[in-house]
């Protein structure tokens, strides 16, 4: 009777043995934009979850990599091998191609609403009570009002701001580039501090205190207040404004390298689940 025991003791653990050794673990690298932490945070891990459900118990694991958006496009370029790219403008994704040759030139014709799962708009945050009573573009050129936004070199975020307020001010002088170009010149020229990504600009704005208005995407604006509740922060939106796309895309060379194509397939469409979007919608 030990004997028999014992023996099933050990097929017990061989079978628990080989039923681990067929569970595949498999990892995610997502090059993302600087200001997406918060939203991939809350979106990894039930789509984690889902994939071990529909893969018979295969674990995944999404790491996440954040820095201004053409920062991070430089590092793929450069060597990074990330699975997946979730951008905030088709530039930076587009250069894969054109510099790297990572992508396809299709690439945005894979996915839906031209690879982008979701988008935005810009914003400004101004201090409680809103004491330089802010409200437009225009009120942005005024010698008293202090700006703070990223580089535009580094940053998808503030080259948004920069065609937005481009936008605004060709829209206001009826198209003569002459006083475009002087709204410009005055608009950059109240840029308190540059910084290279959207997070190190709300750390000046919120936390040094730097600045009058704080110039992102909608979506971070109304976060950032939610954040710093206690600072009172008031949101505005801008009459004129432009549309922020957020394309993204599987890394064709490099999902093929790690064996990961299945994996950042399937995690770039679930973006555009049910689940995904109303998540995405806590956060836009």
């Amino acid at each position: 009777m030990a004997v028999k025991s014992l023996k099933k003791g050990y097929l017990a653990l061989a079978a628990s043995m080989l039923l681990a050794a067929q569970a595949q673990a498999t990892e995610l690298l997502n090059s993302s934009y600087d200001v997406s932490r918060e939203l991939f945070a809350a979106l990894n891990p039930p789509f984690e979850q889902q994939w071990a459900k529909d893969n018979g118990g295969d674990t995944l694991t999404i790491k996440q990599s954040h820095a201004g958006s053409s920062k991070q496009a430089l590092a793929i370029l450069q060597g990074l091998k990330a699975d997946v790219v979730t951008y905030n403008q088709v530039t930076d994704v587009q250069i894969l191609h054109d510099k790297g040759n990572l992508i396809p030139a299709d690439w945005q014709s894979r996915l839906p609403n031209n690879s982008s799962p979701f988008y935005s708009t810009m914003g400004f945050l101004v201090r409680k009570g809103n004491p330089k009573n802010i409200h437009d573009w225009n009120d942005l050129v005024r010698s008293d009002v202090k700006l703070i936004f990223p580089n535009p070199k580094t940053s998808g975020n503030a080259r948004y701001t920069y065609l937005a307020a481009w936008g605004a001010a060709d829209k206001a002088d009826g198209g003569d580039k002459a006083k475009t170009e002087q709204f410009m010149t005055q608009f950059l020229k109240n840029v308190e501090v540059f910084d290279t990504g959207g997070r190190g600009a709300t750390t000046t704005f919120a936390e040094r205190g730097l600045g009058d208005v704080l110039i992102s995407f909608e979506s971070e604006v109304n976060n950032i207040r939610k954040q710093y509740e206690a600072q009172g922060f008031e949101v505005v939106i801008p009459k004129t404004n432009i549309l922020a796309e957020f394309p993204v895309a599987w890394v064709d060379k490099n999902v093929k390298a790690n064996g990961t194509e299945k994996a950042a397939k399937a995690y770039l469409n679930w973006l555009y689940s049910p689940q995904a979007q109303t998540i995405i919608t806590d956060y836009y």
